[in-house]
């Protein structure tokens, strides 16, 4: 069984800046495709983003292309979400997620999640 644990959330100024981590247990971390999603309150989850085993192909939601970098390191067992330039609707909960096996925007093709770090953009 894979452990996903995030950290770095917190509470960010609009137009600020943070880097969300998520790390992986297990010696396959190298072979997921990993995601990013969010939840607010009351809302569906959404995608963010994904990344591909070697790194080299990423995806991104529109909503934060542009401002979000999604990385890994596989020697570290790390992923990582690099948030510029943070609205106010960026506020959620925001989850990792690996292993996938179908579409990686939808949450129902990941097979292990973590259990979320909140975010809170303030104006």
């Amino acid at each position: 069984q894979v452990q996903l644990v995030e950290s770095g959330g917190g509470l960010v100024q609009a137009g600020g800046s943070l880097r969300l981590s998520c790390a992986a247990s297990g010696d396959a971390f190298s072979t997921y495709t990993m995601g990013w999603f969010r939840q607010a309150p009351g809302k569906e989850r959404d995608f963010v983003a994904s990344i591909s085993p070697n790194g080299i192909g990423t995806n991104y939601a529109d909503s934060v292309k542009g401002r979000f970098t999604i990385s890994r390191d596989n020697a570290k067992n790390t992923l990582y979400l690099h948030m510029d330039n943070v609205k106010p609707e960026d506020t959620a909960i925001y989850s990792c997620a690996g292993d996938v096996r179908g579409w990686p925007t939808r949450p129902q093709s990941y097979r292990y999640w973590g259990q979320g770090t909140q975010v809170t953009v303030s104006s």
